[in-house]
């Protein structure tokens, strides 16, 4: 008698079946950047990056018409073990920031032109505390995951990924010593800006919390339960549903990536449809994206969250494409190419 399904397995069938680059679309992309006004590589990164696009949209003329910030909004029992200075109003309160127009993200937004959707995730009833149990049981973190996935119901064709959540660069840091190894001095930061003994705490509580579930860390997913929260698993299945409808990502700072490394435990090629938006400085992040094999577009000494990373890398992205598209080529410029 087979065993029943349980609710893990067709996040697992959904790895499986990811598809792989259009290859033919990153050629046609290098055949017309070698035809237009200027000389070879002059563009240096803005170059990859259209290829990039090509890839994974599948798409020779790759374009960025409707790009979409997806902020993940969720609440972490571990604060109860003193890790932020503020309190979990604060979440809700920042949700209501954003839907006012009032904070960073959405300056960026506008800047841009880029849509802003903010996901809350039962913000009234906080996560588990990780150094207790586990954060989420099977069943909700996959549906958190299939939650994150409906992001792209409204068709992005580039996907820019951030979160909200005090307490969530705690769980965070357990994601990347669990599935990492390390201290957990090594992974935790200062976050929303916390103290010394705040510092203290955080590694501490990470210890804790690795310490307690040490025995079911051998399955990325089991990590993610357990560890993470629901803005977390939310990201994941959003990552993993922008692969399937080939839809290029970026990842935002240090908790944006943590639930990226859950994917890339699970297949080393999970990630390959994501770009790094920018290196964040909170503590541990430099660290991560050298793991995950991903160089950031930008440096800017940024530690926000909310997607501001990733958002104004999205203004990277769109004029990248915008000097493939619209620059000439030598013909139509009437300008000489390079002699053989």
């Amino acid at each position: 008698m087979s065993a029943a399904p349980k609710p893990f397995d067709d996040i697992r069938g959904l790895i499986a079946a990811m598809p792989g680059p259009d290859e033919a679309a990153v050629a046609a992309v290098r055949a017309r950047e070698g035809q237009l006004t200027k000389p070879a590589g002059a563009l240096g990164r803005l170059e990859t990056i259209v290829e990039w696009l090509a890839a994974w949209q599948g798409a020779a003329r790759p374009h960025v018409d409707q790009p979409l910030v997806a902020v993940f909004a969720g609440n972490h029992g571990v604060v109860a073990q003193g890790v932020s200075p503020f309190p979990q109003s604060v979440t809700q309160a920042m949700v209501a920031n954003f839907a006012a127009g009032g904070a960073a993200i959405n300056q960026i937004c506008k800047t841009f032109d880029l849509s802003l959707k903010v996901f809350e995730l039962a913000l009234e009833v906080p996560t588990a505390d990780i150094t207790q149990g586990a954060a989420l049981d099977e069943k909700a973190c996959a549906a958190t995951m299939a939650f994150g996935m409906e992001a792209l119901a409204s068709g992005a064709d580039l996907l820019c990924l951030g979160e909200m959540g005090i307490g969530n660069t705690t769980v965070a840091a357990a994601i990347y010593c669990a599935l990492w190894g390390g201290k957990s001095q090594d992974w935790v930061g200062r976050g929303t800006g916390v103290d010394d003994e705040g510092l203290k705490r955080k590694a501490d509580a990470v210890s804790r919390a690795v310490a307690l579930h040490r025995d079911h860390l051998h399955d990325p997913l089991e990590v993610l339960r357990r560890l993470g929260g629901r803005e977390i698993a939310a990201i994941a299945g959003a990552i993993l549903a922008a692969r399937i409808q080939r839809v290029p990502v970026l990842l935002d700072g240090f908790v944006v990536c943590a639930a990226a490394a859950v994917l890339q435990a699970l297949d080393p090629h999970a990630l390959d449809h994501c770009m790094a938006a920018h290196v964040s400085a909170e503590g541990g992040h430099a660290e991560a994206l050298r793991r995950l094999g991903k160089k950031p577009i930008l440096d800017l000494g940024m530690r926000l969250g909310e997607g501001s990373g990733a958002a104004l890398a999205a203004g990277v992205v769109k004029a990248a494409l915008a000097c493939h598209t619209g620059m000439a080529t030598f013909a139509e410029a009437s300008v000489a190419g390079k002699e053989a």
